[in-house]
């Protein structure tokens, strides 16, 4: 985008908005002429006046326009395109399938194609691309949730099965990047699409996308209690197989049990919790992605150090990432979690007031997955703490970084 003429990115934005020469020209006041010839350079953009209101028009930021690189640029409150988001929303609001109750539904898409689509998804999220995600959702829910509308049978299960982890992969990156109410919704979606699904795994990991929104939203207490009542369902024996699958999603819960039991300050409900997924990771033996939780023995101490940091015990966290977790295994987890994990340790180095590792962690997470620390506001909150706390300048990679985030040096 930087080599692009002003012309050119014009053209770059008004086509990513899905919006015609004409309908631009009539919005700005301008004839279609004009905006074709600005837009093949043969008329130059020299007034400011104009470059405000074209990218208040495109919403976008002006810097944009003027050739900054729109992945690195973004929003000082969140990383994702507000545009986006009302195409998220909008997706989030078709009811595809009680119009499929009353009228035929148009072909489905291929539930091979689906499967794909649903996988390449998860690993989007999980490497950290959320910016390449949020641009893709609308289009993915819109087809799960035409297959989940058009399959009738043993195939109406697998098609909802879909549409519920399409929900989850929804509400878990709008949560990270600040659209709680959003998050939460999609979340809902996923449980009840996960009771049709037939699957009680489903509907258990589903169970702790509802809770983190529920978290995110200030409402920790309901989400404790539906981590534990629905953990407790799925706890292996009395019936229960000690699957793989099982143990994931069951320590899962407790782990987010446990932050929300560290967000109320109730530590002695964070230390049960933790203990009973720790047997779980036992059990289990190593760190898996069944039904894409990355459950195993080193997630569970990144939720100890992360823990540590909702209660307030830098500290803590500290010493447990210096301590109880493996470089190898910690090197073997995908990209979000362990940038994830960072966040959460510069936020322990910054309780502690160690600001020059508070910003090594950030610049170690941004390396990683740069989306899960440009984006996440509560990045931007370690950074402004960074800042405000560094005697003198800062150092030109946290300053880089600072810029990069939207966050004022």
């Amino acid at each position: 985008m930087d080599e692009l003429p002003i012309g050119r990115r014009v053209a770059y934005w008004r086509g990513r908005r899905k919006m015609s020469q004409q309908v631009f020209a009539d919005r700005l006041g301008k004839s279609k002429s004009w905006v074709d010839k600005v837009e093949r350079g043969v008329r130059r953009l020299d007034k400011f006046s104009v470059l405000y209101e074209i990218a208040d028009i495109l919403q976008v930021d002006v810097q944009l326009l003027l050739g900054k690189d729109p992945e690195r640029r973004i929003d000082a409150l969140n990383c994702i395109d507000q545009v986006e988001v009302q195409e998220i929303r909008a997706a989030l609001e078709r009811y595809d399938s009680m119009s499929a109750y009353f009228d035929a539904a148009p072909y489905p898409p291929p539930l091979a194609d689906m499967r794909k689509a649903v996988n390449h998804a998860w690993l989007t999220y999980q490497y950290g691309r959320y910016g390449m995600l949020t641009r893709a959702l609308p289009k993915l829910l819109r087809d799960a949730q035409a297959a989940d509308a058009g399959y009738r049978g043993d195939q109406a299960r697998e098609a909802a099965h879909l549409l519920g982890q399409v929900y989850q992969i929804t509400s878990s990156v709008l949560r990270k990047l600040g659209e709680c109410e959003l998050a939460w919704l999609a979340a809902d979606r996923s449980m009840a699409v996960a009771q049709r699904a037939d699957d009680p795994l489903l509907a258990g990991i589903a169970t702790t996308r509802v809770c983190n929104a529920l978290v995110a939203m200030g409402r920790p207490r309901p989400a404790l209690e539906l981590n534990v009542t629905i953990a407790n369902r799925l706890a292996p024996g009395g019936g229960n197989e000690a699957s793989p699958a099982r143990l994931s999603v069951y320590g899962m819960l407790l782990l987010q049990g446990a932050m929300a039991a560290a967000r109320i300050g109730d530590s002695a409900t964070v230390d049960d919790l933790i203990n009973g997924a720790q047997e779980a990771a036992v059990l289990l033996g190593a760190d898996e992605n069944h039904y894409w939780t990355s459950f195993g023995p080193t997630n569970l101490e990144l939720h100890r150090a992360a823990a540590a940091v909702e209660l307030g015990d830098g500290g803590r966290a500290v010493e447990v990432h210096q301590q109880r977790i493996q470089e190898p295994s910690f090197n073997a987890l995908l990209p979000e979690r362990r940038a994830h994990h960072l966040l959460d340790i510069a936020r322990g180095f910054a309780q502690v007031g160690d600001v020059a590792n508070a910003g090594e962690m950030l610049l170690r997470g941004d390396r990683l997955a740069p989306s899960e620390i440009r984006c996440r506001p509560i990045a931007h909150e370690v950074m402004a703490e960074i800042l405000r706390r560094t005697r003198g300048a800062p150092p030109s990679p946290i300053a880089e970084l600072a810029e990069h985030m939207g966050v004022g040096v």
